[in-house]
């Protein structure tokens, strides 16, 4: 036996084994460890979030803030005015981003070369991180200074412009993920391109579509800036006149916490809960939506 193989006795060869598979077993323990803490360190901010704008936007969420217009000094009053700000100018965007990025995406999707799709994604990126402050004085100087009139239209289209990069690339991250062999089967029965489009390759991918349009109106619901310089806000109950300014939950949010009122203020933590509540709901119906089709 040579002295090698009379060092390493089957003891000692049992221990070296023994000490790397520990060695593997504490770095292995330390990675997923080290994940959790990454984990918790993502949901703890969203919990914070809710449970501080809850406690202190509860109380403040009544029937008055539901239905009554508000009211100058401090004197009571809701948020009426807000809410249907809110809902026209979202509902107005999305009526004009939904086409626009739908289409995009599916045109850098399917119908592209890759230079002109990757200079559109370029340009779609750009747009998602510019503030949405700039959007918002961009929309003002077309839209607001030559017709010398903040109005709720020119709040919709900075919203939609918000949007429409959002829908453009979550939609096309889905329309990238619908096989290629359910393309090439409709095509293989004769069927026209755009029809393989619309009937097999978005009727795919809608469930994924749906959340990433989710996602935009649930931005659009939480804008601020691009409103201040657009819609402007209003005291007055506007329903119908895009001519004319509008309100919105997160105007009536920062123009009402900023006043020396606690009333006023105590409106402001309940119209917050109240956006808070609706961007919830939209994803908690989306999820939902989205379940159910992948369940059938």
């Amino acid at each position: 036996m040579t002295t090698i193989e009379h060092q390493l006795t089957p003891s000692v060869a049992d221990r070296l084994v023994r000490s790397r598979l520990d060695r593997r077993s504490i770095v292995d323990r330390s990675m997923r460890g080290l994940a959790l803490v990454a984990a918790v360190a993502c949901i703890v901010p969203l919990g914070a979030v809710i449970l501080f704008v809850t406690i202190n936007g509860l109380s403040g969420l009544n029937l008055d803030l539901l239905t009554k217009p508000p009211r100058a000094l401090g004197t009571g009053g809701g948020a009426v005015s807000a809410i249907l700000g809110s809902l026209q100018m979202v509902a107005l965007a999305s009526l004009i981003a939904v086409p626009v990025g739908v289409l995009a995406a599916v045109y850098v999707s399917e119908f592209s070369d890759r230079r002109s799709a990757t200079v559109i994604r370029f340009a779609a990126d750009v747009l998602v991180g510019i503030p949405s402050i700039l959007v918002g004085i961009f929309v003002f100087t077309f839209l607001v200074l030559p017709f010398k009139q903040y109005n709720a239209f020119a709040g919709s289209v900075a919203l939609a412009i918000l949007m429409i990069p959002v829908i453009m690339r979550t939609s096309e991250e889905i329309l990238r993920l619908v096989p290629v062999t359910l393309r090439e089967a409709s095509l293989g029965l004769g069927i026209a391109q755009w029809r393989t489009v619309v009937s097999v390759v978005l009727r795919t991918g809608m469930a994924g579509i749906l959340t990433g349009l989710m996602l935009a109106v649930a931005r659009a619901f939480g804008e601020t800036a691009p409103l201040l310089f657009t819609a402007l806000g209003s005291r007055l109950v506007n329903v119908g006149d895009f001519g004319r300014p509008m309100d919105a939950l997160p105007l009536f949010i920062y123009t009402n916490s900023r006043q020396p009122f606690p009333a006023l203020n105590q409106q402001a933590w309940g119209a917050a809960f109240l956006l808070l509540l609706i961007v919830l709901t939209i994803n908690v119906l989306v999820r939902f939506r989205t379940w159910g089709r992948r369940v059938s």
